[in-house]
């Protein structure tokens, strides 16, 4: 076999072994760039989750053989090219010097050779940026996959709902309300009020309403994904629509898969959604009514209906009704009756608290369009920090950001439009459920709108509330929030009643009553993600120790067929003991300076070449060329 053939195939196995080590580094590369996101089974990643410290050590270890495996190949083709360059033509000893140091993967520091101490410098800092490299390359990272969802809810906004919602109320009538779907109503309504009402200031609220849990109110909205929607209780006969108490609510959305996905979507180590989606909030305003004001106005009587002179500590000793009629405007006035427990002179104690509210459901001016609703109220004995008031409630149709994460859903508002004429039935329905709570969160002896802005002004303040209270804007905030809790949960309960299984036939939503849901999943993860341009940093050296390898390899193989012969011996030139047997046999000894200053400098430009004698090439020397 000729020694060309035999250098052939040497060459070609270094650039075969480099060639194939750069393809899995591109192709890997390639892979993430195409697919976007690379991730291995649930199982693999979880195994990768638990044992981090093994993982890295893998992949440390991986890196490091193919970060090796490059470097030696590298430096073997530098040494043959080096080989090649002493036999066929002259090379200085500071060439040769810094030849030897790349055959080694070291560095030359000789500033009087500028260029030849900044090639081995950036070479050595290359091949140590090796095992960084495919480090980056192949360590798994944390992310989140995006998937994106699709699917459709109740269109509570359009004229074919408000339709429904008509033939609900003439079917059945408010009344039907009032059976454990009333309790929902009134129960969740004021709920939904407290916890609406202290987040202004800071105090965290969580709201759960047929086993969903909210982030301070409900926004309007109802669950549009499967693991958040709450109960999965089958709803009676009469449990749904304006009777619902509780039960599943269907949930149509799902995944949208990509076209470049070829793997199953994995569970991943948590899930997070985005998703858009309709709300329903309110605007609401509360100010004090003033004395001169003639649109809004109090009248208040009042006579004891039961007394029991001598009753005891435990029994109660008084009744009192309250008949509060309030003007709404356009001389309209709206009644509403109250009980509370007197004593048997028929006075209330001082630590009771009676907050009567007459809720205005129509409109305060002749030629208004009905899309808001007026609420009077006034606190007495215990309550009398809250003076005669009034709060307009404007309820707005939204498109909100529904984030559900943490088996919590917190909502945000994208945008917001007003009621329209079709809204009129909606609106009925919104400020029925505000007078379930007007009258409702009156009891005996308290009001649950009372001690809920008194509990609330009391823990974020120093102030004591009273009826001398300077800072009024804290308590009509409140109550604002209050209200718009109340609005936002009624919203919920009309879109989980008409959404409950058994709602509709085959629990299938008419397209004229559907609305489109889109949004993202986030899935938790561990794999391979695009990262900028971090991976293409990481593939560089690579990529350059590739190119100076065929480079070597290219040079050595021409050089060989030109010389055509190859050494019969071994001559490495990295190695010291070859280059001093070449060196005692050639005529170095007697050219070379001595060891000072300018002996080395002269020394380095001395050129030499590599010579052979014998027919079996045993004996090779180092010849100085003037």
């Amino acid at each position: 076999m000729s020694s060309v053939f035999v250098h052939f195939l040497r060459h070609a196995a270094i650039i075969g072994f480099q060639v194939l080590i750069l393809a899995f580094g591109y192709g890997f590369l390639g892979a993430v760039l195409y697919y976007d996101y690379l991730y291995p089974s649930d199982r693999v990643a979880n195994l990768w989750k638990n044992h981090p410290q093994e993982l890295t050590m893998v992949v440390t270890l991986i890196a490091t053989v193919l970060s090796v495996t490059t470097a030696i190949l590298f430096t073997t083709s530098v040494k043959d090219a080096l080989r090649h360059r002493t036999v066929s033509r002259p090379i200085s000893l500071i060439e040769l010097t810094a030849g030897v140091a790349l055959s080694k993967g070291s560095y030359i520091l000789r500033h009087e050779h500028f260029r030849l101490t900044s090639l081995t410098l950036f070479l050595f800092v290359v091949l140590r940026l090796l095992t960084a490299g495919w480090t980056t390359l192949l360590t798994p990272i944390y992310f989140s996959l995006p998937i994106i969802m699709q699917g459709s809810e109740l269109d509570i906004t359009g004229t074919a709902f408000q339709t429904l919602l008509s033939d609900e109320f003439q079917a059945q009538g408010l009344a039907y309300i009032r059976n454990d779907a009333f309790e929902v109503l009134d129960i969740g309504g004021m709920l939904s009020g407290i916890s609406a009402a202290g987040q202004t200031y800071g105090i965290p609220g969580t709201f759960n309403f047929n086993g969903a849990k909210y982030n301070v109110s409900t926004g309007g909205i109802v669950p549009t994904i499967e693991e958040y929607s709450g109960s999965n209780g089958v709803p009676g006969p009469n449990g749904t629509r304006l009777g619902f108490s509780g039960g599943n609510v269907t949930v149509n959305t799902g995944e949208i898969l990509g076209e470049r996905t070829s793997v199953p979507i994995p569970q991943g180590f948590s899930r997070n959604y985005s998703m858009l989606q309709q709300g329903l909030t309110a605007n609401v305003s509360c100010q004090p009514i003033a004395s001169s004001n003639t649109q809004y106005a109090w009248n208040m009587n009042s006579g004891v209906v039961y007394s029991n002179a001598t009753a005891g500590n435990d029994t109660i000793a008084g009744l009192r009704l309250w008949n509060v009629v309030g003007t709404c405007g356009t001389n309209t006035s709206m009644t509403q009756a109250f009980v509370t427990m007197v004593d048997a002179s028929g006075n209330m104690s001082q630590s009771s608290g009676f907050l009567p509210s007459v809720v205005c459901p129509g409109p305060m001016n002749l030629g208004q369009t009905y899309t808001s609703f007026v609420i009077l109220i006034q606190g007495f004995y215990k309550y009398e920090f809250l003076g005669p008031s009034v709060c307009e409630v404007t309820p707005q149709l939204t498109t909100v950001r529904a984030n559900y994460s943490n088996d919590l859903i917190a909502s945000e508002v994208v945008s917001s439009a007003p009621f329209q004429s079709e809204n009129v039935q909606l609106l009925s329905f919104i400020a029925g459920v505000a007078k379930f709570q007007s009258i409702g969160s009156q009891g005996l002896m308290s009001s649950t709108i009372g001690d809920t802005l008194y509990s609330i002004y009391s823990s974020t303040t120093n102030a004591t509330i009273g009826d001398d209270l300077g800072n009024q804007t804290q308590v009509y905030i409140e109550l604002e929030d209050y209200w718009r809790g109340v609005v936002e949960f009624s919203a919920t309960f009309l879109r989980s009643g008409f959404m409950a299984v058994g709602s509709f036939p085959d629990d299938t939503i008419p397209v004229d009553l559907q609305s489109p849901v889109n949004g993202t999943m986030y899935i938790s993860t561990i794999g391979w993600t695009w990262r900028s341009g971090t991976y293409l940093l990481a593939i560089i050296p690579i990529t350059i120790i590739t190119i100076l390898t065929f480079a070597c390899v290219l040079y050595s193989h021409l050089q060989a067929r030109k010389e055509n012969h190859g050494c019969k011996t071994t001559f490495d030139v990295s190695n010291t003991l070859h280059l001093m047997m070449a060196s005692v046999a050639g005529n170095l000894g007697l050219t070379l300076k001595d060891f000072d200053q300018d002996g080395i400098i002269k020394n380095e430009g001395v050129k030499v070449q590599l010579n052979e004698t014998g027919d079996d090439g045993v004996k090779k020397y180092l010849e100085v060329v003037v």
